[in-house]
C-alpha cells in the first residue's frame, strides 16, 4: 500500500529528509540529525511538519453537550479563541485519544487529533453522539505545521496577519500566515517550548514551508524530523500516545488529573475514574532518571529487592540534559511511584540504576 505524505513532502526529500513509515505516512525522522535539529529548537526555533495530524470539526447547538460528553476536561470554560488539552474516553476509564480542542465560535470547535487514531477517533466520535452534535472529519482539509522555540513567536508574527506575539499560551486566532490565507494560528505546541501550530488550508499550503525557512534564515531554524520531536516531548515529560497512554491506561494513572473534572457531570468513564480514585490508583506513570544506559520501551522495572514492578514506556538520550531519561509504569504500592525512591531498570540482563523524578525533566528558562 501506498503512504500518504502531506503537502510538504516535497520540500522534505529536497532538504535531504530520511524518510520512514509513520503511522502510513512518509514522514522525515531526521534532516542534519536528531541532536543537531534538538538543539535548534532548545536554542533558537525549529519548523516541524505535523500535517498528518488529524482534525475534527464538531459544530453545532449541541456541540458543547457532546464533547463535555466525550472528553474528560470540563469544555465549558474554553471561551472562544482559546483551547484546552484533554482525553478522549471509553467506557472503561482507558484513553481513546488525547487531543486539543480549540473553540473557534459559540458553537464551533476544531478536534486536533493523533495521525495513527485519525479513523478511530471520527469513528468513536460518531458513535458516541447522543446529543446529535454536527461531526465532520476534516483531516484532509487542513496542513499543518508547528514553528518551535524561543525565536518561533517572533518568526510566527513577521509572517502573519496577526498580533502572534500578543497572543496568549493556548490561543488560536484566524489569519494569513507566510503568504497563506486563511490559516488558524495557535500557541501550542508539544515541545515544551513557546511557539505556535498552524493549520494551513492543505489545497494551497505547499509555498509555505520554503517562506518560513527563508525568514527564519537570520535566526538558524531547522526542518525537524521525528526523532528529535521525540526526544523534545520526552524532555518535556509529555506522553506519547501508543507508548505512555493508550485505551488500558486511564488518566488518573497517567497523571493526567489536571485534565480530568470529575465534578463537571457525566461523561464516558467517570464512574470507572470515581471508583479508580476512591480505591487508590493501583499504578502510575512516573519519570526516571536512569544510570549509565538508556532504557527503552517495555524494559523491565526492579525495585530494591529484584522484583518485577512495572515497564517502561518511553526512555532516551536527554540532549539538552546529557542525561539518560525515561517514563513508565510502577506499581503503586511501598513507595514504586514516590519522588526520589530508586528503583532498577533490566536493560538485556544488566541493571541500572533509575531515581524517580517529579514534574518535567526539563522546563524552559524564559
Amino acid at each position: 500500500m501506498d503512504l500518504l505524505t502531506t503537502p510538504f513532502h516535497a520540500q522534505h526529500v529536497a532538504c535531504g529528509g530520511r524518510m520512514v513509515d509513520f503511522a502510513g505516512w512518509d514522514m522525515p525522522v531526521s534532516y542534519a540529525g536528531t541532536l543537531a535539529e534538538h538543539a535548534a529548537v532548545r536554542t533558537s526555533v525549529g519548523l516541524f511538519d505535523v500535517s498528518h495530524m488529524g482534525e475534527l470539526r464538531v459544530t453545532g447547538p449541541r456541540a458543547l453537550a457532546a464533547l463535555q460528553h466525550l472528553v474528560s476536561n470540563d469544555v465549558s470554560t474554553i471561551p472562544v479563541g482559546q483551547s484546552q488539552y484533554a482525553a478522549l474516553m471509553n467506557e472503561r476509564g482507558g484513553i481513546v485519544d488525547d487531543l486539543f480542542v480549540y473553540r473557534l465560535g459559540e458553537q464551533d470547535y476544531l478536534v486536533c487529533i493523533n495521525a495513527s487514531n485519525r479513523d478511530k477517533d471520527h469513528a468513536w466520535f460518531l458513535e458516541h453522539n447522543p446529543h446529535g452534535a454536527d461531526i465532520v472529519n476534516q483531516s484532509d482539509e487542513w496542513a499543518q505545521v508547528a514553528v518551535q522555540g524561543r525565536a518561533g513567536p517572533g518568526l510566527v508574527h513577521a509572517l502573519s496577519d496577526v498580533d502572534a506575539l500578543g497572543m496568549a499560551r493556548g490561543a488560536i486566532l484566524p489569519g494569513a500566515f507566510a503568504g497563506v490565507s486563511g490559516c488558524l494560528l495557535a500557541r501550542t505546541g508539544y515541545t515544551g517550548e513557546d511557539g505556535f501550530e498552524v493549520f494551513l488550508p492543505a489545497a494551497t499550503a505547499e509555498p509555505a514551508w520554503q517562506a518560513i525557512l527563508e525568514a527564519g534564515e537570520a535566526q538558524g531554524i531547522q526542518p525537524i524530523g521525528l526523532g528529535a520531536r521525540d526526544t523534545l516531548r520526552l524532555e518535556a515529560r509529555n506522553v506519547l500516545y501508543g507508548n505512555d497512554i493508550s485505551d488500558d491506561t486511564t488518566p488518573l494513572e497517567a497523571g493526567l488529573g489536571w485534565i480530568t473534572q470529575l465534578g463537571k457531570g457525566d461523561f464516558v468513564g467517570r464512574d470507572v475514574l470515581l471508583a479508580q480514585k476512591a480505591q487508590g490508583v493501583p499504578r502510575r506513570l512516573v519519570g526516571l532518571v536512569v544510570d549509565k544506559r538508556i532504557a527503552r520501551p517495555h524494559t523491565p522495572i526492579l525495585n530494591a529487592e529484584g522484583q518485577v514492578v512495572g515497564e517502561v514506556t518511553s526512555g532516551s538520550r536527554a540532549p539538552t540534559l546529557g542525561s539518560n531519561i525515561a517514563m513508565g509504569y510502577v506499581k503503586a504500592e511501598r513507595g514504586n511511584a514516590r519522588p526520589g525512591q530508586t528503583l532498577q531498570v533490566d536493560i538485556r540482563g544488566k541493571l541500572a540504576q533509575a531515581t524517580v523524578v517529579k514534574g518535567p525533566f526539563w522546563s524552559k528558562d524564559y
